[in-house]
């Protein structure tokens, strides 16, 4: 059966997106992880995945022309398969064939008295379908679909962690619907509809398929049980039965209670807590009542940064739970021992499974592939940071932003990046693509796994600009605000451990990049200088080549160049 692909929401301020180049033509085969378009948003040049098999049928938005965000942009199917039905739907049944080189004009689609195909010879005129005799049945007037949008490139599905709004509540158009979990960070949902909230399609907790109805807006009291039957069946079936109309219960009032671990005796209280989905999860997930966490929110509501700053005010010693520990352990001191109470009695045997979460499923994925289909080669070396720690200090005295060492290898990088630019690349199977622009991507350490952030046209901004752009692209990713433009587009990627004390490492390419560096702690070494000894503060780093795109020498040469700009701050700043 022919599937549309419609235009996703790519950021969280798109309305529409400009097809910039059509990658496949009609009549192409194209796979579920084929790139079909490259779409220009508000925030970056994107690329959209079609995620189905078949044959190019339809191309409804022709390059150099914009698509509202669900909008049908192409249509993929069985070769020679009528897919006439598909935009008769969409356009209102205005005409039963389509014209190949015509776009669909609308988004939503229009009050549907009756299909106008031809085999049927009468049709009920109701506006739900209810018994449709074409064995298609079409969304009642004036309802609209909210689809899984696609927040990330690499995405595939959404996990619903939370409905922020249940069957009947009143919607605006600038609500945020759910929180939904995908391989880089858990996102808010905006339906861009109002009216009722008449369907949810996919509890909290479990996962939507990219374009998956998972929810419907409309006017109260309408009946979309056909529709949504309809849909689940195949999306041409004419049942309306075996499907009953959604629950009006709150998916997520379940998820904000939390499992207790300690023995702390939770309070019970009539009065509903306000607090956001993620401070609900978070706080279930660490086994913290939510009755007991002052809220610094609007009218008292609790946030994530309550949850996590929260101290129970008394738990006995051998009963805290390691959440409990790890936030109550000086900063100096590693908080290993909070894993110490989860062990099991002496002679007994124990585990515990841990749930993927999407990002780390991805990370498992794509780093999997990268190490084994990518011909990773390694070079190290030791960089003298006298001179840099001394142009810190100074620097941090007129800085706006206090700079960091990470920033200044992130400009290192970048200028050194200007020189050589085929590290600069990304192997893209029959070509090599040298980037013009220079993005740096700043690997980052969540609970949920790794993420990486982008700092933008690296190389023109200043180390106080760098700085600045870091720190806010860090607070964003641990709260889990982070957009998809903030995470995407890396051309370079820098992994530091050296805050851990880890002195030398090799990192594993982040695709679609063509080298890593990864940047171990600067430690003191005795050298000998003239007939004396001395110390020098060296740092040690590795870079992860890909030996498609980039060869021994080039690497070598430009590991050599960040050399000589960390060695020599002041030239960056020429």
């Amino acid at each position: 059966m022919a599937e549309v692909i419609r235009m996703p929401l790519l950021s969280d301020t798109m309305t529409e997106g400009k097809i910039i180049a059509w990658n496949k033509k009609v009549g192409d085969k194209v796979k579920s992880d084929d790139v079909l378009a490259d779409v220009e948003t508000d925030k970056a040049t994107m690329e959209v995945n079609g995620y189905v098999d078949g044959t190019l049928l339809y191309i409804g938005v022709p390059a150099g022309e914009a698509a509202k965000i669900n909008q049908i942009i192409a249509i993929v199917g069985k070769e020679g398969e009528d897919f006439s039905a598909l935009l008769d739907t969409e356009n209102g049944s205005e005409k039963s064939a389509p014209e190949p080189a015509v776009a669909p004009t609308k988004e939503t689609p229009a009050p549907a008295p009756a299909p106008t195909a031809a085999p049927a010879p009468s049709a009920a005129p109701a506006p739900a379908a209810a018994t449709p005799t074409s064995g298609k049945v079409e969304l009642p007037a004036g309802a609209k679909e909210i689809r899984m949008p696609l927040l990330s490139d690499t995405m595939t599905e959404g996990k619903i962690v939370a409905w922020n709004k249940k069957v009947g509540d009143l919607v605006k158009s600038d609500d945020v619907l759910a929180d939904v979990e995908t391989d880089k960070a858990t996102m808010e949902v905006v339906g861009y509809e109002e009216g009722t909230l008449l369907y949810i399609g996919v509890e909290a907790g479990n996962a939507a398929k990219i374009n998956e109805i998972i929810a419907i807006v409309g006017k109260p009291g309408t009946d979309v049980s056909a529709y949504v039957a309809a849909e689940k069946s195949g999306g041409n079936a004419a049942a309306t039965t075996g499907i009953q109309p959604p629950t009006t219960e709150e998916p997520i009032a379940e998820t904000a209670q939390p499992s207790t671990t300690s023995n702390e005796v939770p309070v019970v209280s009539d009065q509903r807590i306000k607090a956001s989905p993620l401070a609900k999860k978070l706080a279930a997930d660490k086994g913290i009542d939510l009755h007991k966490v002052s809220g610094s929110g609007d009218n008292g509501r609790i946030t994530k940064k309550d949850v996590d700053g929260y101290v129970p005010a008394a738990i006995p010693a051998a009963t805290a739970t390691p959440a409990a520990i790890a936030t109550n352990a000086p900063a100096d001191k590693p908080a290993v021992v909070a894993a110490a109470p989860a062990f099991t009695a002496v002679g007994q045997e124990g585990y515990t499974d841990v749930e993927l979460t999407q990002m780390r499923k991805v990370i498992a994925r794509r780093l999997g592939e990268s190490k084994f289909t990518a011909p990773h080669f390694y070079l190290t070396m030791d960089i003298n940071m006298d001179n840099s720690i001394t142009a810190r200090v100074a620097m941090n005295e007129v800085s706006p932003v206090k700079i960091s060492f990470n920033d200044m290898v992130i400009k290192a990088c970048a200028m050194a990046l200007r020189l050589h630019p085929a590290v600069n690349s990304s192997w893209m199977g029959e070509f090599i693509r040298q980037n013009h622009h220079i993005h740096i991507g700043s690997a980052l350490a969540l609970p949920e796994g790794l993420i990486v952030p982008v700092i933008r046209f690296a190389d023109q901004k200043s180390l106080s600009q760098i700085a600045a752009d870091a720190k806010q692209l860090y607070g964003k990713a641990k709260d889990k605000k982070l957009q998809p433009a903030e995470f995407t587009g890396n051309t370079f990627t820098i992994s530091n451990l050296g805050m851990m004390d880890i002195e030398q490492f090799t990192a594993i390419i982040n695709p679609p990049d063509s080298a890593i560096l990864a940047v171990g702690a600067i430690k003191e070494v005795v050298v000998k200088k003239g007939d004396s000894f001395g110390v020098n503060n060296n740092m040690k780093v590795t870079l992860s080549c890909d030996h498609r795109s980039v060869d021994g020498a080039v690497g070598a040469a430009f590991l050599q160049t960040v050399k000589k700009f960390l060695e020599n701050p002041v030239t960056m700043l020429v």
